[in-house]
């Protein structure tokens, strides 16, 4: 059956400067397509340059004059973090949408970044929290749409606050979906301190459904040599228009809560399809396991700590 088109209306977005992490390819490079065709600055902060180049150039064919540029930002080293934060605070410009995208989706066997971290932890997570944080000067002058891109994984399990590093018992999945309500619960916090504090930043969160990504792709790299079976499964399902999303419509709740009027700060957007895995966006139920202001603050406090940075 023909999968019937899925997009949403953007708001013109000329002379807005949009960074998206992750966006060399699938949800992460679709929601930065979306953000060019309405005119965005685009800043596509990435590992791999000649990737993000080339991400970046499919980005330009498509949408020719589109205004897209690549920095270079390894989300495993809190360093890399740091120098891209500064070079842009030096550069001045405010930053008017932020999407925390990127993430690396249950390796095999536990492994750790170069600062010694957990490596879902570190990636889905503490990256996006300490980028944040670094860049809180310019998200305030720009008054800033944040939108923290978290999975259906954090409607499952729980954070491992005893051992967040996963140390004593490593389970591929189960630390992702910690990662991922870690995240989650930064995002709601940063909202609750936004509206605090006066800091003008409309924080709010969504999810892409499933859809066929590199996420559970082979990845040699984190120690994951050939497709898992989830993911061909998911390719077929999807290809045929049942129930699964594709990574361009996948990329629309994160495109709608970072650009909508429509959209508020401290709400949830996700796919209205059924069991929330496809359909175009629309906004949900908050999962319980990110409602907790509590623990928004425990995670906010770990996180400054481990990341060594504070907001403000």
């Amino acid at each position: 059956m023909p999968r019937t088109p899925i997009d949403i209306a953007v708001p013109e977005l000329r002379g807005r400067l949009a960074l998206v992490t992750g966006a060399s390819d699938g949800i992460g490079y679709n929601i930065a397509a979306r953000l060019a065709r309405a005119h965005a600055d685009v800043l596509m902060p990435v590992r791999n340059r000649e990737k993000g180049e080339a991400a970046a150039q499919r980005i330009r064919e498509a949408t020719p004059g589109a205004s897209v540029q690549v920095r270079m930002l390894d989300l495993s080293s809190l360093d890399s973090v740091a120098t891209l934060a500064n070079d842009l605070v030096a550069e001045g410009r405010p930053i008017d949408i932020l999407i925390n995208n990127a993430g690396v989706m249950s390796p095999p066997t536990r492994q750790e970044t170069v600062d010694g971290f957990e490596v879902q932890f570190a990636t889905n997570h503490l990256a996006h929290f300490a980028l944040s944080a670094r860049l809180l000067p310019l998200l305030r002058d720009g008054r800033a749409h944040v939108t923290t891109q978290v999975s259906v994984s954090a409607n499952q399990h729980a954070v491992n606050w005893d051992d967040l590093q996963w140390e004593r018992s490593y389970g591929a999945f189960t630390s992702y979906s910690s990662s991922k309500i870690a995240l989650g619960l930064f995002a709601m916090e940063l909202h609750r301190r936004s509206v605090a504090g006066d800091w003008g930043i409309r924080s709010n969160l969504s999810h892409p459904g499933i859809a066929a990504t590199n996420l559970l792709a082979a990845q040699p790299g984190i120690g994951r040599p050939h497709d898992t079976m989830a993911v061909r499964s998911i390719r077929g399902l999807s290809r045929l228009g049942i129930l699964f999303g594709t990574p361009e419509t996948a990329a629309l709740p994160a495109a709608y809560g970072a650009t909508s009027p429509e959209a508020l700060g401290g709400r949830f957007y996700g796919p209205k399809g059924f069991n929330h895995l496809s359909g175009a966006p629309a906004e949900q139920p908050l999962y319980s396991r990110l409602a907790r202001a509590e623990d928004g603050a425990r995670i906010w406090d770990l996180s400054e700590q481990l990341a060594g940075v504070r907001f403000g």
